[in-house]
């Protein structure tokens, strides 16, 4: 079992290492003054600024997953750092992260999600797709990502036969 909480300021390096590995694993390099430079203070850059950022823990305290919200304007967010431990890929984690993400969304007010990937994120990009995101014409703004996604917001419905997801204080 999985739990879920709001990340913390102590949280940074497990989170930094997590994200890194990740896109070590996948031939992408880190942007550290770029797309990635909200790792330095994920409070301030995302939930001081409308958003979330979010942890998957293990029972054992471990970080195994994040997800941020990102406000973009009033209407639209961007969907941030989605990325797990290959220990928990490939069960289902993914699918209750997204719905949360998305909810979460819906209930901050926004009707539009959007998104940027790299190709090489296969297995995120179905289930993105799966949703409903549809791919917008390529024009990313973050280096690593050549494609973007986005998805209405305000007809969706929670997504059936997700995990349990534990929310953890």
């Amino acid at each position: 079992m999985l739990a879920i909480r709001s990340a913390r300021e102590t949280d940074a390096d497990p989170i930094r290492s997590l994200i890194y590995d990740v896109l070590g694993e996948y031939g992408l390099e880190p942007d550290r003054d770029g797309t990635d430079r909200d790792l330095e203070d994920m409070p301030g850059f995302y939930t001081r600024n409308g958003g979330t950022f979010e942890v998957l823990v293990n029972s054992g305290g471990n970080i195994v997953g994040t997800v941020g919200l990102y406000p973009m304007d009033e209407y639209r967010c961007e969907l941030r750092k989605m990325y797990f431990a290959p220990v928990i890929r490939g069960q289902g984690w993914g699918k209750s992260v997204l719905d949360r993400a998305i909810r979460k969304a819906q209930d901050l007010g926004f009707s539009e999600m959007r998104l940027e990937t790299a190709s090489v994120l296969i297995e995120a990009i179905g289930l993105y797709q799966s949703f409903g995101f549809e791919e917008l014409p390529a024009d990313p703004h973050e280096p690593r990502c050549d494609r973007t996604f986005a998805m209405t917001l305000n007809d969706y419905e929670p997504a059936t036969g997700c995990r349990e997801l534990k929310e953890e204080a």
